[in-house]
C-alpha cells in the first residue's frame, strides 16, 4: 500500500494508476493492466479521431441513398408484407420516391438528385443499408444511437471515445458537440454519465445558435492573470484535499475540467477564428453562401478541431428532417443545406491528409416509412422508421466506394446483413483501436460498455 507523509494508507499500485489515467489516458492504463492479468493489448487504430454529421429528425433512406425500383413500380399500392406490431403513427400505401436517382463514380453508388455534391464523392463512402434500431420514438432512437442505450441514462459514443483515448492535445477537450439539439434527450446525447467529468461532451452553442455566434467567455481579452492565480488557488486546495482523500475520481475529474476549460478558452477561440482560410476554402464548405453557411462553418470547424487533436467533434443539422408531410419539399430545403458542407469536408480532409485517419459518420437518428403519410402529392410525408435505414462512413479504415447491406424491395425492413446500431458501435471503436468487450467502466456492481451485452464488429467494411 502507498502512504502519505504521516503513514495514512492511502492506495494500492493499482489504484495510483487508476488516478494516473486522468493525466495520461485510460488507453494507457488499460494496456498496463491488460499485460498484468494476460489480455491482449488493443487492437492496431486505424482510425485517431471521429466526426459525426447527425441529420437529427431522420431522413428517409429510400429518398436519399437507398434506390428501390419496386418502390417506384409499387406507387399506390398496399404494402405487401407484415408490418411492425409498433408504430408510430398510421400510414397509407407505398409511395413511390418523388426524387430522381442515378449512379455515381467508379463505385456506381446510387445517389437521389438530393445529393449532387455528395455524388461527386461518391468513391471516398461506405454506406451501410442495414441498420437497424428499435425504437420509434425520436428521444429513445437518439439516445441509443448516441449511447447505446434508449432507456437508461449511459455515456455518449463521445465520451466512451474520450475515455478510452484521452486528447491529443491537452489544451482542448476530447470530445465537442457543435450546435447539439435540447431535444429529444438534449445533454444525454453529448453526456458523460457515470464516467470520469471531463469526457462529459463540450457543447459549443446549441442548436438555437447559429454557429458563427459560438464564442469562448473571456477568450482574447479576459483577465487571464487573475484567473491564473485563481486556478493556482484551486490546484493547491485541491491538491491537499485529494491527499487526504485519494479515493475521490470525481474531484480528480472535476480539477481535469476546470484546468481543460481554463486552456480552452484561449486553444478553443483559436480554432473556431476562421479568418485565416482561404476564399477557396470557405467556398468548398458553403461558408460564403447564405442557405449553406451554417452547417458548412460547424464542418469547416470540425476540421479544423480534429486538426487540433480532439477525438469526437458532432455536428447537428437539427431539427429539419423529421417529414411527416411535405417531404419533398423539406427533404430538398435541408439537403441543400447540408450537401455542398458534407462534401466539402470530405474533398478537404481527404487533400490534407486527413481522411486517411479520420472516421466521418453521417447518421440519423432513424430512416422513414416507405408508406404514405399525411396528405397527397407535395403535402405527402413518411413516419419514422427504425428498422431498416442508412448510413455512410468515409476515412479511417473503412472500405471507400462500396456498399454493405440492404432492405427489403421496398426499403422498410433490414434483411441482409443487417448491421444493429450496437454493431455500428462496436466497429467504431476497432477502428480506433478500442476493443469494444473490454473498454468498460464498473459502476453500480457492473461493468458497463458502449455495446451494453452485444455487438460484433462488421469485418466486412474494414480496409
Amino acid at each position: 500500500m502507498w502512504t502519505d507523509a504521516v503513514h495514512h494508507p492511502l492506495a494500492s499500485r493499482r489504484d495510483v494508476l487508476a488516478a494516473g489515467a486522468l493525466g495520461f489516458g485510460s488507453l494507457a492504463l488499460r494496456g498496463v493492466l491488460a499485460a498484468e492479468a494476460g489480455r491482449p493489448l488493443p487492437i492496431p487504430a486505424r482510425a485517431k479521431r471521429v466526426i459525426f454529421l447527425f441529420m437529427h429528425g431522420g431522413p428517409s433512406q429510400v429518398d436519399t441513398f437507398d434506390w428501390k425500383p419496386r418502390l417506384q413500380a409499387d406507387d399506390g399500392k398496399p404494402f405487401p408484407g407484415e408490418r411492425p406490431r409498433v408504430v408510430f403513427a398510421k400510414t397509407e400505401a407505398l409511395m413511390a420516391s418523388p426524387f430522381k436517382f442515378a449512379q455515381h463514380g467508379q463505385s456506381g453508388a446510387w445517389v437521389s438528385s438530393l445529393f449532387p455534391e455528395v455524388a461527386k464523392v461518391v468513391d471516398h463512402l461506405c454506406f451501410i443499408k442495414s441498420l437497424h434500431g428499435t425504437n420509434p420514438a425520436h428521444g429513445g432512437a437518439l439516445l441509443a444511437l448516441h449511447t447505446g442505450s434508449d432507456t437508461f441514462v449511459r455515456p455518449s459514443m463521445g465520451a466512451w471515445i474520450s475515455y478510452g483515448l484521452g486528447t491529443e492535445n491537452k489544451d482542448l477537450p476530447g470530445f465537442v458537440s457543435i450546435c447539439p439539439t435540447l431535444g429529444h434527450g438534449g445533454v444525454a446525447n453529448w453526456s458523460n454519465a457515470f464516467l470520469p467529468a471531463e469526457h462529459q461532451g463540450i457543447p459549443l452553442g446549441h442548436a438555437a445558435v447559429k454557429a458563427k455566434d459560438v464564442r469562448f467567455a473571456f477568450a482574447s481579452g479576459g483577465d487571464t492573470p487573475l484567473q491564473e492565480a485563481e486556478m493556482e488557488a484551486l490546484r493547491v486546495l485541491n491538491g491537499s484535499h485529494r491527499a487526504r482523500n485519494f479515493h475521490d475520481p470525481a474531484l480528480a475529474a472535476r480539477m481535469a475540467s476546470m484546468e481543460t476549460a481554463f486552456r480552452l478558452q484561449d486553444a478553443g477561440a483559436k480554432v473556431l477564428d476562421l479568418s485565416g482560410e482561404s476564399a477557396s476554402t470557405l467556398a468548398s464548405y458553403g461558408v460564403d453562401t447564405a442557405k449553406t453557411e451554417n452547417f458548412g462553418r460547424q464542418c469547416l470547424m470540425a476540421r479544423r478541431f480534429a486538426e487540433a487533436g480532439v477525438r469526437f467533434i458532432q455536428c447537428t443539422h437539427s431539427y429539419k428532417w423529421d417529414q411527416h408531410e411535405s417531404l419533398k419539399g423539406l427533404h430538398t430545403s435541408n439537403a441543400a443545406e447540408v450537401d455542398l458542407p458534407i462534401a466539402g469536408l470530405i474533398s478537404d480532409l481527404a487533400a490534407r491528409d486527413l481522411l486517411k485517419d479520420t472516421l466521418v459518420l453521417w447518421a440519423g437518428e432513424f430512416g422513414r416509412t416507405p408508406t404514405r403519410q399525411g396528405g397527397m402529392g407535395d403535402a405527402a410525408g413518411r413516419d419514422h422508421n427504425p428498422h431498416g435505414f442508412t448510413v455512410f462512413m468515409a476515412g479511417g479504415g473503412v472500405k471507400a466506394g462500396t456498399s454493405f447491406g440492404a432492405t427489403d424491395d421496398w426499403g422498410w425492413f433490414a434483411t441482409e446483413n443487417k448491421v444493429h446500431v450496437h454493431d455500428l458501435h462496436a466497429t467504431m471503436l476497432h477502428l480506433l483501436g478500442l476493443e469494444h468487450e473490454v473498454l468498460t467502466f464498473r459502476h453500480a456492481g457492473r461493468d458497463f460498455r458502449l455495446t451494453d451485452v452485444a455487438g460484433h464488429v462488421v469485418k466486412e467494411i474494414l480496409a
